[in-house]
C-alpha cells in the first residue's frame, strides 16, 4: 500500500510567535526572537542570550495543579498539539482513534525537571523526589501526554535523533500513513532546554555563540558565525492520508512527497566533511518524490550558524544539486528563532508548508559578511515573493543523523 500524505493542521510555539499565523508573519518580516534570557539567572552563566518563548503562561492553559506535573517541554507539546488539532478541524468523535497516532519527540527532554530534581536531591534536607520526576523528565511522555489527552490509540513513538528529531518524527509519521499503518498522525518536536544545565552543557563543548550580542549571534552562513543560539518551543503537524482528508472535507495545506534519513557514521558532533550523509538524505527524499533536481524551489537549511555545519551543509547541497545548487534559494530561519534542537525540524517544516502556500521565501537575517567558501543564494536579510512548487527542509543532528523532508504545494 502506498498512499499520498497531506498536512491538514499545524501548531507552533516559538520565540517569534505563539501560534502558526504569528510565527509565519514574523518569519516573513525577518523578526529577531533572540534576546537576553529572562527565565533563569543569566548572571550565573557565561552565555546570557537565547530564543525564549514569550508570554506563555501555562497555568492559564493547564491550571496550577497540572502544571506541577508537566515539564515545560511537555507543556509546549500540548499547546502546539491543541492548535494543530483545532486547525485540522478533526472531530475526534467521528473518526477511528485507533488509526490516529502520535510521533512526537524531543532532543533532550525534561532538562528543567532533571536540574531541579538533582539540585533538591543533593542540597536539601530530604532525599525524596516528586513521584512525577520520571514521568516529567522522560522524552516519550511528550507523545504520551498528547495521546492520553486526545485518546489517540494508533502508533505512538518518540524518535530521538538530537537536532534531527522533529524531522525524523514527521518523516516516520509520513511513512506510517503512506504504508497503511495509520490514517492520521500528529507529529513534530518539542524542546525546553534553556536551563543552566542545557546552556552550560552546550557551551562547554563550544557549540554556542558567546558574544552575548542578540543581533549578531545567530548569523548562519556569515563569515563571522561562531556558534548557535539556544531556542525553545514546539512544532506539530497533522498528517493525513489524502483520501481520508478528502472524505471529511479537510483543508489541505501542503503535501509531503519525500523523506530521507541517513547517518554519517563519521563523528559524534562534526558532520561528514564531504557532505555525503546529508546529500544522500536529500537525494532519498527527491527519489521518493519522483521529481527532477531542478524542480526543488527552496531549501530551508539546517543552518545553525556554527562554522562546521554551515560549511559542510553547503558542500552537501552542492553535491546533491551540482551547478543547479546556485539557482536554489537556501535560507536559515534559525537566524530568527535560534536553534530549537529537537523542535527545529518541526517548526521548519511548518515554514516550508507556509512558504509553498504563500509563495514566499523567508530570509536569513543578520547576514553581513560573505564567506568565500559559502557561495550559494542564502536570501540575505530580506525575504522574497516567489512561486514555489517544492520546498525541502534539512535537519542534521549530533551522532551523524541526517533527515530531509520534501513538501509539495497543494493545488
Amino acid at each position: 500500500m502506498k498512499r499520498r500524505v497531506v498536512i491538514t493542521g499545524m501548531g507552533a510555539l516559538t520565540p517569534i510567535g505563539n501560534n502558526v499565523d504569528t510565527f509565519w508573519n514574523s518569519t516573513k518580516e525577518g523578526m529577531l526572537g533572540i534576546d537576553f534570557i529572562t527565565a533563569i539567572d543569566k548572571e550565573l552563566m557565561d552565555v546570557k542570550i537565547a530564543g525564549e518563548v514569550k508570554n506563555f503562561n501555562p497555568e492559564i492553559i493547564f491550571g496550577k495543579k497540572e502544571v506541577k506535573r508537566l515539564d515545560r517541554f511537555v507543556q509546549f507539546a500540548l499547546a502546539a498539539s491543541d492548535e494543530a488539532i483545532k486547525d485540522s478541524g478533526i472531530d475526534l468523535n467521528k473518526i477511528n482513534t485507533e488509526r490516529f497516532g502520535v510521533m512526537l519527540g524531543s532532543g533532550v527532554g525534561g532538562y528543567e525537571t532533571t536540574e531541579q530534581g538533582v539540585t533538591q536531591l543533593y542540597t536539601s534536607a530530604t532525599n525524596k523526589l516528586t513521584p512525577f520526576f520520571i514521568p516529567m523528565s522522560i522524552i516519550n511522555l511528550g507523545a504520551g501526554n498528547v495521546a492520553i489527552k486526545y485518546g489517540l490509540k494508533g502508533p505512538c513513538t518518540s524518535a530521538v535523533t538530537a537536532c534531527a528529531t522533529g524531522t525524523n518524527n514527521i518523516g516516520d509519521a509520513f511513512r506510517s500513513i503512506k504504508h497503511g499503518y495509520a490514517d492520521i498522525m500528529l507529529s513534530g518536536g518539542t524542546e525546553a532546554a534553556i536551563t543552566r544545565l542545557g546552556i552550560s552543557g552546550f557551551n562547554s563543548m563550544r557549540a554556542l555563540n558567546t558574544s552575548n550580542d542578540p543581533a549578531n549571534a545567530s548569523i548562519p552562513f556569515d563569515k563571522n558565525r561562531s556558534g548557535f543560539v539556544m531556542g525553545e518551543g514546539a512544532g506539530v503537524v497533522i498528517l493525513e492520508a489524502l483520501e481520508h482528508a478528502i472524505m471529511r472535507g479537510a483543508n489541505i495545506i501542503a503535501e509531503i512527497v519525500g523523506y530521507g534519513s541517513t547517518c554519517d557514521a563519521y563523528h559524534i558532533t562534526c558532520p561528514d566533511t564531504e557532505g555525503n550523509g546529508a546529500s544522500r538524505a536529500m537525494k532519498c527524499a527527491i527519489e521518493e518524490a519522483g521529481i527532477k533536481l531542478e524542480e526543488v524551489s527552496y531549501i530551508n537549511a539546517h543552518g545553525t550558524s556554527t562554522e562546521l555545519n554551515d560549511k559542510f551543509e553547503t558542500i552537501a547541497i552542492k553535491k546533491t544539486f551540482g551547478q543547479g545548487a546556485y539557482k536554489i534559494p537556501v535560507s536559515s530561519t534559525k537566524s530568527m528563532t535560534g536553534h530549537l534542537l529537537g523542535a527545529a525540524g518541526a517548526i521548519e517544516t511548518i515554514i516550508c508548508a507556509k512558504a509553498l502556500q504563500d509563495g514566499f521565501i523567508p530570509p536569513t537575517i543578520g547576514y553581513k559578511t560573505k564567506d568565500e567558501e559559502l557561495d550559494l543564494d542564502y536570501v540575505p536579510n530580506k525575504g522574497r515573493k516567489q512561486d514555489l512548487e517544492y520546498a525541502m527542509t534539512n535537519s542534521l543532528g549530533f551522532g551523524g543523523h541526517n533527515a530531509t523532508l520534501l513538501l509539495k504545494k497543494w493545488k
